[in-house]
């Protein structure tokens, strides 16, 4: 495989994970809520246990827009790696909200949406030069 092959994974991978630990900081609290572990802790004690997870998010989204950027050698435009990192993030918070909150279930029109959005990744890796 070539080198741009393998920076374009290691974006994607970081930017996964990045994601991963992103939906953690802005909706895992809802989930330790509704376990019982974060229900009594102050609103300002949620926030600070968000922000230690967002800080550590950082430490691998913003690698990964710069080993992905192109003016950097990577692959990616800056749109492309928004819209790479957007359907990351949905992909990521299907599966959280999925196996997290059973009571959330996917209907019809979020799969279509969900398609329309593979559409705008299409449409954005389109060679237009």
């Amino acid at each position: 495989m070539n080198s741009a092959l393998w920076t374009g994974l290691g974006t994607i991978a970081l930017l996964l994970i990045s994601n991963v630990l992103m939906t953690l900081a802005w909706y895992g609290h809802l989930k330790l809520q509704t376990m019982g572990v974060t229900a009594n802790w102050p609103l300002y004690a949620v926030i600070l246990l968000s922000w230690g997870i967002a800080l550590l998010e950082y430490c691998f989204m913003i690698p990964a827009n710069r080993i992905g950027f192109v003016d950097n050698g990577g692959p990616f435009s800056l749109l492309q790696l928004k819209i790479v990192q957007e359907a990351l993030t949905l992909i990521v918070f299907t599966l959280f909200v999925t196996l997290c909150f059973k009571n959330e279930t996917l209907h019809w029109n979020h799969y279509v949406s969900y398609g329309l959005l593979i559409l705008a990744v299409f449409f954005a890796f389109i060679n237009t030069k």
